[in-house]
């Protein structure tokens, strides 16, 4: 049975080939899948204005993590 067709797809990989890829992998004998899962995935290649992005973003979550933490204390005593 084909697996049902993903909303996204890796850039420049065919529709078809992609499926069977996912066709392949679920029909992986339990330890072809470790092999096949522990293998490392290479870091991706981001912009410069999207690595600005995620360093805003992990910068707002330490602020949003201060602010909750200090308004339980607060609420606490």
């Amino acid at each position: 049975m084909r697996s049902e067709i993903p909303e996204q797809q890796e850039p420049g990989l065919p529709l078809t080939r992609l499926l069977d890829e996912q066709e392949l992998i679920m029909h992986l004998e339990p330890d072809q899948l470790v092999a096949e899962t522990v293998r490392p995935l290479p870091r991706a290649h981001l912009s410069p204005r999207v690595v600005a992005g995620l360093w805003a973003l992990r910068v707002f979550v330490l602020i949003a993590s201060a602010m909750v933490i200090y308004t339980f204390i607060e609420q606490v005593s």
